[in-house]
């Protein structure tokens, strides 16, 4: 079982999600393809495993407080992410709750543990930072494959510059027509920066909160 699933991991991180099935999988380990159907009865299932297995991957997360605990966790999902991109392609809302995935929700948990959050609360503010992430690796690791396509950030804006001119006129869209020149002459931020930025926000609210309940 081990190995079938190391062997998925491997193929997707290679290939992309799309690459893996159950033949493939048995070529790369080189047995037939009916013998992996005893171990796992299909790739819906495979999925499920490979999901698990990278998740229980996790590290222990340090920090001197919730804050720091919470932000650790936050980049090290985001990091997650970026290594194993086909994750993004498989569902998010409701992930099979295997052993990895069962020890990361703790672990999540754990980072706002003795804040004086109710029970909901801490659910909901993992579940923020926790959807804060996954959009933010979502929206970078298509930036990612976009550049590998040569469709760069700066050749997307060299060649659209003209008709949003055209679309962002300044009297009808007054707000987004200074804010976009404004960012321009500025420099947009890079993903770092805009991931940490959002982080913040989050963690400023998840303190207010907890002061509230102080």
């Amino acid at each position: 079982m081990d190995a079938i699933v190391e062997a998925a991991v491997a193929l997707a991180d290679a290939e992309g999600i799309g690459a893996v099935t159950m033949r493939s999988v048995a070529e790369r380990l080189g047995v037939g393809t009916m013998s992996l159907y005893t171990h796992v009865p299909g790739k819906q299932e495979l999925n499920a495993l490979m999901l698990d297995r990278v998740f229980a991957d996790a590290g222990e997360v340090s920090g001197s407080g919730w804050r720091e605990r919470c932000a650790a966790v936050a980049r090290q999902d985001r990091d997650r992410y970026l290594r194993h991109p086909w994750l993004l392609e498989l569902p998010a809302a409701r992930p099979a709750f295997g052993p990895g995935v069962a020890a990361k929700y703790d672990r999540d948990l754990a980072a706002l543990e003795g804040t004086g959050l109710r029970a909901a609360e801490m659910n909901a503010a993992v579940m923020s930072l926790t959807s804060f992430v996954y959009g933010a690796a979502r929206f970078q690791s298509q930036a990612r494959d976009d550049e590998r396509d040569g469709r760069t950030e700066q050749r997307f804006w060299r060649e659209h510059e003209p008709f949003l001119h055209l679309v962002l006129d300044p009297a009808r869209f007054p707000t987004a027509h200074r804010v976009a020149e404004e960012a321009r002459r500025e420099g947009d931020a890079d993903h770092d920066s805009s991931f940490e930025f959002g982080l913040e926000r989050l963690l400023v609210g998840i303190g207010d909160l907890i002061a509230q309940r102080a």
